[in-house]
């Protein structure tokens, strides 16, 4: 079967880029090899989404530890990337199977942050921080790929009379900015979007689904501020970049922006989607006192908070947020998308899909030059792979 992969006999992580199209072999369950694999299913993958992550991934800036680690613990030379999927169940496990839990045919999406189920946290509800988890696509193998073999525990159902396909294979990230934005109660209030790339745009449409009264969003490119407009922020704002010798320094005209929106008080709720040092910090002092800041965005290394004091005298809470809530995000995410009221999803489909004229990629004719030219073109890229 086809997969987008990264070789160790090929390749060296350090000095390669980019993921190369090989022919692999196709999952198989076996349970007498493997006992898990009788709760397992395998599904063919119809489309597939392209992240942030993915993005880094490609780059060679992110994860790439995790990713060479596992491969090491594994003894899998061979890693396939890939966490967002829409895919078909076309085999099942014999304990799954026996469990009538799912159907042959049925499609599906899955949590990309598989978990244990045993640990302190699990066992507390905690699933999106298990401490034993494996994510899908990066240290065990992914659906950037025709078949992709998945835990029944991590499927979720997706019914397409409801849901558009395409926006189906993207219901993951989406998921992240629905666990930022239900963090807190956004109910008439005003929220600063600091960040506006593919997550930070699904928030903006969360935020005024679940009746944000005003959103803003600040972001230094000028073509994401312009779609943040299209996707229902009221104003948007340019952070100036912080000086090198300063990188963390907030920008005071953003400040004094936020506050003119605000009635002089600052934002109710700060969702900050970027993670730079200075977005940091542009999004504590935009704030209003005993306001909340939530914090999506990663980046490595230090972030320098600006006069502590500030924190802790405003009475500020910071939250940081790391994927979905299992279940509860899936099902508010659901609902939020099958409601036809909230104009969600055609906003996706238009604005960040751009209808499946460009962002849709198909797997028939892999190019690679064509392939990073539509990563520089558009926030949110979907694989094809049901061509």
């Amino acid at each position: 079967m086809r997969a987008l992969t990264f070789d160790e006999r090929e390749e060296s992580w350090s000095s390669s880029r980019g993921m190369v199209l090989r022919d692999v072999p196709r999952p198989v369950l076996d349970p007498q090899r493997d006992p898990k694999d009788a709760e397992r299913v395998i599904a063919k993958v119809k489309l597939a989404g392209f992240c942030g992550t993915d993005r880094g991934l490609w780059a060679r800036k992110a994860l790439g530890d995790m990713v060479e680690g596992s491969m090491k613990s594994r003894g899998e030379p061979v890693r396939i990337f890939g966490h967002e999927c829409l895919a078909e169940i076309v085999e099942m496990g014999p304990a799954i199977a026996a469990s009538g839990k799912f159907k042959i045919g049925e499609m599906v999406t899955a949590e990309s942050h598989l978990v244990c189920g045993r640990c302190h946290q699990c066992l507390g509800g905690q699933h999106h921080v298990c401490a034993n988890e494996q994510i899908l696509g990066v240290s065990v193998n992914g659906c950037f790929a025709d078949y992709v073999k998945l835990p029944a525990d991590a499927l979720w159902k997706i019914d397409l009379d409801k849901i558009r396909p395409e926006i189906a294979s993207i219901q993951e990230p989406f998921g992240n900015a629905v666990h930022a934005c239900q963090s807190t109660d956004l109910r008439g209030k005003r929220v600063a979007i600091f960040g506006t790339g593919t997550i930070g745009m699904f928030a903006i449409l969360v935020a005024r689904g679940m009746g944000a009264s005003r959103v803003f969003g600040i972001d230094p490119n000028p073509a994401q501020r312009e779609l943040a407009l299209k996707l229902g922020c009221d104003a948007v704002f340019d952070p100036r970049r912080a000086p090198k010798d300063t990188p963390w320094a907030h920008d005071p005209n953003i400040v004094t922006a936020i506050k003119d929106q605000t009635y002089g008080i600052g934002a109710d709720v700060c969702l900050e989607m970027a993670g730079y040092p200075d977005s940091v910090n542009n999004a504590i002092q935009c704030a209003r006192r005993g306001g909340e800041i939530v914090l999506f965005g990663v980046r490595d290394g230090n972030v320098v908070i600006e006069n502590c004091q500030h924190v802790i005298m405003n009475g500020l809470k910071l939250q940081g947020i790391v994927g979905r809530q299992l279940w509860n995000t899936w099902i508010v995410g659901r609902s939020l998308l099958e409601d036809p009221t909230n104009g969600i999803q055609d906003a996706i489909w238009e604005h960040i899909l751009d209808q499946g004229r460009g962002p849709i990629v198909s797997m028939k004719n892999w190019d690679v030059p064509a392939f990073e030219e539509a990563l520089t073109k558009w926030p949110k890229l979907v694989l094809n792979f049901d061509d």
